[in-house]
């Protein structure tokens, strides 16, 4: 039986609602969502299964502009990859977006990949000017497929899914047909507390933060987790932590009801905040973080 698979990764610039079709596609909520920019910092992986096909999404960070950190560095160094080993490239925009990205777009088309250009939030615009982009995309990639979305209401999803499978090479699968993902535990339970942290703080709060699991432990009737916060400064860890440790406790119930949903069993979890103001600029923690995964 002749076997389709493939490595479809998903572009653009923050905010344009890849971690919506990443979840849509794959089915389940790997990306974490907020309506804050830059909230993906890492290439995550979604792996699809048919009986004939196997898709392996990517979902990337936002391209940074003008990177002000080793981060920043280390998600574009993501994107790139992404180029590298794409056998389709979904390249997501939204109406009214200058996708002014020229370099990107040279190295889409030099990569060899298949291109999808998806003009998400189209319930956001009208059909005339959603015509005008298509037009101006059809000229601007003449080889690439342009289909109008919206990832959050579902619509178009399954040509968006239909046309992958067309376009999937011959291969046979890259991961066991029971994988749903490349990543470990520990990094989803991080990203579900960095996901409530994200919306349960303001300002630059979620910007100067990330979390490492420092230990998980499964034990037969519940998993006992701890994970430690780290801010930039002293003003950030008191505003992480709350009047009375109240906001650090909001954060960690609601993370602690997800992860549950997550891993289908009852959860302890203990949340730690400490301050190293070189964080963003130090390899060592970014590596902790898995930003060299």
């Amino acid at each position: 039986m002749d076997h389709k698979a493939g490595f479809v990764n998903i572009i653009g610039y923050p905010n344009v609602g890849k971690s919506t079709l990443m979840n849509a596609l794959v089915g389940e909520k790997l990306s974490i969502i907020t309506s804050k920019a830059q909230t993906t910092r890492h290439r995550i992986m979604g792996i699809v299964n048919g009986d004939d096909f196997q898709i392996v999404y990517s979902d990337t960070p936002g391209i940074v502009r003008n990177p002000s950190y080793k981060m920043h560095e280390f998600m574009n160094r993501y994107i790139e990859t992404a180029l590298l080993d794409a056998d389709i490239v979904l390249l997501m925009t939204e109406p009214h977006l200058n996708f002014d990205n020229a370099e990107i777009l040279e190295k889409i088309t030099g990569s060899g990949a298949r291109t999808i250009v998806l003009i998400n939030k189209i319930d956001l615009s009208d059909q005339q000017h959603i015509m005008l982009e298509i037009k101006q995309w059809e000229q601007k990639m003449p080889a690439a497929r342009v289909i109008p979305i919206s990832a959050l209401n579902g619509f178009n999803i399954s040509k968006v899914f239909d046309t992958i499978t067309e376009m999937l090479p011959e291969s046979p699968p890259y991961f066991p047909k029971d994988e749903l993902t490349d990543r470990s535990l520990r990094f989803f339970v991080s990203e579900i507390i960095r996901e409530k942290i994200f919306l349960n703080y303001k300002k630059e709060i979620p910007y100067s933060v990330d979390v490492a699991v420092e230990s998980y432990k499964e034990e037969a009737n519940i998993d006992r987790i701890s994970a430690t916060i780290f801010v930039s400064r002293q003003s950030q860890k008191a505003i992480i932590l709350g009047h009375q440790g109240r906001a650090i406790k909001k954060t960690g119930t609601e993370a602690r009801k997800d992860i549950e949903e997550f891993v289908d069993k009852k959860v302890f979890l203990e949340l730690v905040v400490k301050i190293n103001k070189d964080w963003r600029d130090n390899e060592n923690i970014l590596k902790r973080f898995g930003y060299d995964h």
